[in-house]
């Protein structure tokens, strides 16, 4: 029996209860889907619900005996063993082993549907994470949300929403004048702009600029006039730069259906738009000059400028008319990833879009990631060979691999910072989080091709009553909560959840291999139906690993 079922079992109970009338209750009152979940303590059960609390006032009856009928109904569904009450009107359901153990063969017969749910069906989803500015190669910081970010719309795809993951090309500004000087200097020769940027890279993109110009027979960009040198290289290494930025992304594992430049907001009389439309519904005003809209009506701590005195738009401009573009498009949930440095930057954004009749935090989101730390040797890593300055993508990949580099950095809520121990991430032991999981993962395939040779199948026999031993039936629980884990790091926006349930379930494997629950005969032992059963455990297993490593983007190894 799977929790949906168990959850299905219940509301027909509970039906049933509201037709004969023993429950005083409007249908309509009932939930949709009965909330079921594992007990903190293993012993109270397989599955508990807090129903009765929930209904009894409504239907104007004592919690306890309101419980007490449920599970009297209850009792009577097949597969489930024993129906407690407990405290003021908790239920805590036990199932027998064969209910519990037909799970195992659901799992297999899904496959890597399993785990997937509908509960966000429908929705489409706009979200919005790296964005880092393209004037340099991608740091530490952005490396976290490329991994959260990216496993953010697997959890979400597969609770049912439409995600479009988008990435806003900061082309537009003050950073890339700076870049493009940058380039120019070290070009020339010369020291760079007190506020410009360093490292061996700039040296690098500077020296592509030059050769492909002379590739292609245009004259040294190093010689013409400062304001033709500076577009010269401004066009063609924020090109170069952005175009290394995608590569390490895509190495990373990570693509981005949608580069939204944000010069085309400006070019394309977006920000005039989404200005006028405000100033329609009133909410813009005149002052000192400039442009201002009253955000302070929405719940900010002051109103903002849009249009400068000098007819000039203030940043708050584009991220206005980027909004009313992305819910323009169609999308319901506008999701942003934005650095610790941006808190200053949720009232705003949120009185924008209640200023344009939207719900803040609904239809906007905004989701504030905390630092990342780096730690070799027992001290703190600081500077990046070629960044100079900063520890970047390249950097983390090169000493600790894709897997372990994106596991490590989504395996915490992401507004927390975190450190991140090289040393240990390179190694091959059970210290090291993403080994423990892949290592499960890989031992559950060594046991398919061990029961292969030696000729066990799972077609020639399954019967889920002998996965009857404590170690399998924590195994089976932790198995069946993987849908309920999946639709709630998609509803807290927290795919560390996923990780983190991962290693419970390797955990819970490690265990029941160490309990001799052997799939292969043993000497002279004689091959039955309970080797095939375990075998539809462990296949199971090796199943809903697989698809929680998918969901954070990393791989699972049939060998190790």
């Amino acid at each position: 029996m799977t929790p949906e079922q168990l959850a299905d079992a219940l509301r027909v109970a509970l039906v049933q209860a509201v037709d004969d009338g023993t429950f005083a209750l409007d249908p309509a009152a009932l939930p949709e889907r009965v909330h079921i979940e594992r007990p903190r303590q293993r012993e109270h059960g397989d599955w508990a619900t807090n129903v009765a609390l929930q209904l009894a006032k409504k239907a104007g009856s004592n919690p306890r005996a309101f419980a007490e009928e449920l599970a009297r109904r209850l009792a009577d569904v097949p597969g489930v063993a024993a129906v407690d009450v407990a405290g003021p009107g908790f239920l805590n359901i036990r199932l027998d082993a064969a209910a519990a153990g037909e799970l195992a063969r659901g799992i297999v017969e899904q496959g890597a549907g399993y785990g997937r749910n509908a509960t966000f069906a429908g929705l489409k989803v706009n979200l919005e994470f790296v964005s880092a500015n393209p004037t340099g190669p991608l740091h530490i910081g952005g490396v976290r949300w490329a991994a959260v970010g990216d496993a953010l719309a697997r959890v979400l795809q597969a609770s049912g929403a439409e995600v479009t993951r988008e990435y806003y090309f900061n082309d537009h500004g003050a950073q890339i004048d700076r870049f493009a000087r940058s380039l120019v200097a070290r070009a020339r020769g010369e020291e760079a702009p007190e506020d410009g940027y360093g490292g061996q890279y700039i040296a690098d993109i500077a020296d592509r600029v030059i050769a492909d110009a002379q590739a292609a027979g245009e004259p040294d960009p190093r010689t013409l006039p400062d304001a033709e040198a500076t577009e010269a290289f401004r066009a063609r290494g924020v090109e170069l730069m952005f175009a290394e930025i995608k590569t390490s992304l895509h190495d990373f594992g990570v693509d981005f259906d949608v580069y939204f430049h944000e010069d085309s907001l400006h070019e394309s009389g977006a920000v005039e738009r989404a200005v006028e439309r405000l100033r329609a519904s009133g909410h813009m005003f005149e002052a000192d000059g400039a442009l201002w809209l009253r955000t302070t009506a929405f719940g900010d701590d002051k109103d903002r400028v849009v249009v400068k005195s000098d007819g000039q738009a203030a940043y708050i401009a584009g991220d206005i008319a980027y909004y009313l573009d992305k819910r323009e498009r169609g999308f319901d949930r506008v999701v942003i990833m934005l650095g610790s440095d941006h808190h200053g930057y949720v009232g705003r954004m949120m009185a924008v879009c209640a200023a344009f009749g939207d719900e803040p935090h609904v239809n906007l989101e905004l989701l504030i990631g905390q630092l990342v730390n780096l730690v070799k040797d027992g001290e703190p890593v600081r500077m990046s060979k070629r960044a100079g300055t900063i520890i970047t993508i390249d950097d983390l990949v090169e000493a600790v691999g894709v897997d372990a580099a994106r596991y490590a950095l989504s395996r915490s809520s992401s507004d927390q910072q975190i450190d991140l121990d090289l040393d240990l991430l390179a190694k091959a032991t059970n210290e090291n989080p993403v080994f423990y999981v892949q290592y499960a993962h890989a031992r559950t395939a060594a046991m398919a091709r061990n029961a292969a040779e030696a000729g066990v199948r799972r077609e020639d026999g399954f019967d889920a009553s002998l996965l009857d031993h404590e170690s399998e039936a924590k195994l089976l629980g932790l198995l069946a909560d993987f849908p309920r884990v999946v639709a709630q790091a998609a509803d807290l926006r927290e795919p560390h959840r996923v990780a983190r349930y991962a290693e419970d379930v390797a955990g819970a494997y490690h265990k029941w291999y160490d309990q001799k629950r052997r799939v292969v005969p043993w000497g002279d032992e004689e091959l039955t139906d309970a080797h095939r059963t375990r075998l539809w455990l462990n296949d199971a297993t090796r199943q809903v690993l697989a698809n929680a490593l998918d969901l954070l983007g990393v791989s699972a190894p049939e060998r190790m």
